[in-house]
């Protein structure tokens, strides 16, 4: 009721008075603290719908760091951040029911604003994950990683909460750059529940007509038209977006498949996301990068070179059936959906924990034999290409094995090593170089050396001008006869120059019979033309 009794353009007199409060009962316990963000909830909403101004970064400004504070709290067991140094008893289960409601309250309010402003939300709260790339602080040591892995939880179920409300049909306005080069730099930690947050943030961005829930399981359904999905052409915005962070995408999604400590969320996830991706942004080009990079992701099951479980390999084959599955009924190609639908039911007759009605269930069956698995079982890179290129893709392209590409801090960094190793080399050759010693000590610059340098200058700009007025006048009043005889010597003379240098580097090899001793007792070399000089028959092919 107080809310509704301000003007709308006063509204947000009455959310500063609530941060300045929370602020001000920061060490109070974690009951309080939640009540105020839940009345902070409330009246952002209504005042989100009038004008809340210049305080929309101010409330996530306070909320996140009252996130960090309860984090402190939670880990130090005191509100002073020392252990011991508080008389209050910090319950830790309170703790997390305060951070719960702060990231509900981030949501709530987020999803009132309007699109520019809940992307500028995204930023600031990515801004804000501490990073090993980034310029963030990383505390080091045990309680360090603790109070880092955590805020990097809160803040991603954070920005998970804008996301979920976020609406936008242009991607390349939707995830700017440099938010998603973080995003996805978070996707390649260590931590699997910090990678399945940034797989379903993703999922989040890139679903736009509500289709995620029908992947919410992994199947290989025989008719697609059951999921009722809602399917847009793929508008110029996407395509462009795919043509600069495509490649991007397709190899973290690689490298995420790569994780030996991924369980069946995360496989659900990368489903879910590469199946928004097909419907969502993909056009041909796409359509035929997503199934090269499903074909590398078997064959990292099958050569299996960075040592995964039998789960993981087997969750991996199963992840692919499941796609190709999908994918081949999106496009229609006939020959195209028979030669999965062969592979796939070879799998159900002889190798079922390959799909994932068998492995994505509570109790999964597995093989042991997965280095002797026959070639009936597996989806072929050259058939597939041979049937999709005879329907319009482009078969090169689909020829091709996936192979992620480095990105540009990797390049970097090679180059500069490179740089690094030329450098000490041309150091070291300096160093033992006899010319050092003998170098002669750099001249020492004064004020009467730079005056001699500016007066010789000028000299010698006076005589190139001199020189010139010469010649003109000389071709303004010379004879014609002069002239001529003038320029004819010097084109004798540059000729003669000519025939030296032809007659020193164009000079014909000796002849094999050797040389012949002139009149004064010099060794005279004859040359005699290739065609007929007699090479060894080990030089003659």
């Amino acid at each position: 009721m107080l809310m509704f009794s301000f003007q709308p353009q006063h509204s947000h007199l009455v959310i500063q008075q609530l941060l300045g409060h929370l602020d001000a009962n920061s060490k109070s316990a974690a009951t309080v603290r939640a009540g105020i963000v839940e009345v902070l909830s409330e009246a952002a909403v209504i005042a989100a719908s009038g004008s809340v101004g210049p305080t929309v970064l101010e409330v996530f400004n306070t909320l996140l760091r009252q996130l960090r504070l309860s984090i402190d709290y939670a880990l130090t067991g005191s509100y002073d951040c020392g252990a011991g140094v508080s008389t209050k008893i910090i319950k830790e289960h309170e703790e997390r029911m305060f951070q719960e409601a702060v990231i509900k309250t981030i949501g709530s309010f987020a999803s009132t604003l309007p699109t520019y402003q809940q992307s500028e939300v995204m930023v600031f709260i990515m801004n804000k994950v501490p990073l090993p790339s980034s310029q963030q602080s990383i505390e080091a040591g045990k309680a360090g990683e603790n109070r880092n892995r955590l805020t990097q939880i809160m803040l991603l179920k954070s920005l998970l909460q804008v996301s979920v409300g976020f609406q936008c049909s242009n991607m390349l306005t939707a995830l700017p750059s440099a938010f998603l080069d973080r995003l996805l730099s978070s996707a390649l930690m260590e931590d699997p529940e910090i990678r399945l947050f940034v797989l379903e943030i993703l999922i989040s961005f890139i679903d736009r007509h509500g289709n995620r829930q029908k992947f919410s399981t992994i199947s290989t359904i025989s008719d697609i038209s059951v999921l009722k999905l809602k399917v847009d052409k793929c508008s110029r915005q996407d395509t462009v977006f795919m043509k600069k962070h495509g490649q991007q995408l397709y190899r973290h999604i690689y490298l995420i498949c790569k994780e030996e400590d991924n369980v069946q969320a995360h496989y659900e996830a990368l489903y879910s996301l590469l199946m928004l991706i097909s419907i969502e942004l993909a056009n041909e080009e796409v359509v035929v990068d997503l199934i090269r990079l499903v074909l590398a992701v078997q064959e990292m099951a099958q050569l299996n070179e960075d040592n995964l479980t039998g789960y993981n390999r087997c969750a991996l084959f199963a992840l692919g059936a499941a796609y190709l599955n999908l994918i081949s009924q999106l496009i229609t190609v006939p020959t195209f959906c028979q030669h999965i639908h062969e592979v796939i039911q070879m799998r159900q007759k002889d190798a079922p924990y390959l799909l994932p009605e068998d492995v994505f269930v509570e109790k999964p069956r597995l093989s042991k034999s997965l280095d002797r698995l026959s070639p009936e079982v597996f989806f072929w890179q050259s058939k597939i290409s041979e049937v999709l290129g005879g329907s319009g893709y482009n078969s090169d392209r689909l020829s091709t094995p996936y192979i992620p590409q480095l990105t540009d801090e990797d390049r970097l960094s090679k180059r500069k090593s490179i740089g690094e190793t030329i450098s000490l080399q041309v150091e070291v050759e300096s160093r033992n170089s006899p010319e050092r010693e003998q170098r002669a000590p750099a001249e020492e610059i004064t004020y009467e050396t730079l005056k001699k340098a500016i007066v010789d200058s000028v000299a010698v700009e006076e005589q190139e001008r001199e020189r010139r007025r010469q010649v003109v006048e000389k071709f303004q009043k010379a004879p014609f006869e002069e002239i001529a005889a003038h320029c004819g010597a010097r084109a004798t003379l540059l000729q003669s120059k000519l025939n030296q240098i032809f007659e020193i580097t164009i000079r014909p090899p000796p002849s094999p019979s050797g040389t012949i001793t002139a009149a004064y007792g010099q060794p005279q070399n004859h040359s005699i033309p290739v065609y007929e000089m007699k090479f060894p028959d080990l030089c003659v092919y």
